[in-house]
């Protein structure tokens, strides 16, 4: 497995912004046949009490594309939805995460997003979570897919359930306005954007958030990298610093996703994921979201980060902060121990 996703990590996903490596752990299974899994998952989700070892073993280690197949497979031999059919047989943890699995990537933080905007109050770290981490082309891509699937706009939500500022950050990368990655380095732009930056916040009172929203959402990462080194010669903070000092709450949270997303963004998500496993207990829901939309992008490299940063393996934080079937799914996504 391991050196399957090294050889796909040399592979890129370009998405109108910039080629993005992949390092999945999941993959496509090698001597797949969907009639039989189709048949395997018949039987788990028939037997007395639930087969769930041999449901995790199947969607776990099979690609979307792959599980879509057996999905259409299994409708022909138990004359029902397997999306029905798991809701039916699961329950809590487990379910969702099963259930996220049979959505397309697109499907998936549509759903998301439209939960955390569901009822009474508003989940502002799952929003800030995908719209800051996704590229131009899942933006887009996610912005179809909420349209036909709640006959509405997602911006249109979005403002309805967020305001100030944090509202026209959201909105501005939703807008997918973000410049091209060039080959040609543009050491002037560099240093007016930097200056800029700085100009808008740390030197005066106050901070100027339309110059950062603008400057954060429309130049391209491989840009605003070298942008944030170009900062530290104009201010005694680098941007991070800067943030948390210049502004709080939702805004500085949403701000310092977009920074941590657009320098190391699988070091985001491997805190994100150290994040939930603090304490008591683990957020599950974020744990599932995580493992659930990265496994077949970026989840190997996460691994990675993830040990290099907090001292321990992923694979061993997950095993010691959840447990049962949940845990058994989470541990077969995440691919093995580093």
């Amino acid at each position: 497995m391991a050196l399957v996703s090294e050889f796909l990590g040399q592979l890129t996903l370009s998405y109108g912004e910039e080629a993005e490596p992949i390092f999945p752990t999941v993959v496509a299974y090698r001597d797949f046949d969907p009639i039989s899994d189709a048949a395997r998952l018949d039987g788990a989700l028939r037997t007395k009490g639930v087969d769930e070892q041999s449901i995790i073993d199947i969607l776990t280690r099979r690609s979307y594309e792959q599980r879509r197949d057996i999905a259409f497979e299994y409708e022909r031999l138990a004359k029902k939805d397997l999306q029905t059919a798991l809701k039916g047989a699961l329950s809590g943890s487990l379910e969702a995460l099963m259930l996220g699995l049979m959505k397309s990537p697109a499907q998936y933080d549509a759903l998301e997003l439209k939960a955390a905007m569901k009822g009474l109050g508003t989940d502002e770290e799952t929003l800030i979570e995908i719209v800051c981490s996704r590229n131009e082309r899942e933006l887009s891509d996610i912005q179809k897919v909420y349209r036909e699937v709640f006959k509405k706009d997602l911006e249109k939500d979005i403002a309805g359930d967020t305001s100030g500022d944090v509202a026209k950050l959201l909105l501005a990368l939703v807008q997918t306005k973000r410049e091209r990655a060039s080959n040609v380095v543009d050491y002037q732009k560099i240093d007016d954007d930097a200056k800029s930056l700085y100009d808008a916040g740390m030197k005066r009172k106050g901070t100027d958030v339309a110059v950062w929203i603008s400057i954060l959402t429309q130049r391209s990462a491989s840009h605003l990298q070298r942008v944030f080194e170009r900062y530290k010669s104009y201010s005694p903070y680098d941007m991070k610093e800067s943030i948390r000092k210049e502004v709080k709450g939702d805004l500085e949270k949403s701000f310092l996703a977009l920074v941590a997303c657009l320098e190391n963004k699988q070091m985001y998500f491997a805190d994100r994921l150290d994040e939930a496993m603090k304490g008591k207990g683990a957020k599950e829901k974020v744990l599932t979201r995580i493992l659930v939309s990265r496994c077949q992008v970026d989840l190997m490299k996460i691994r990675n980060q993830f040990k290099k940063r907090h001292g321990r393996s992923l694979y061993r934080a997950i095993s010691e902060h959840t447990k049962g079937d949940y845990q058994k799914a989470l541990l077969s996504l995440c691919g093995g121990d580093d």
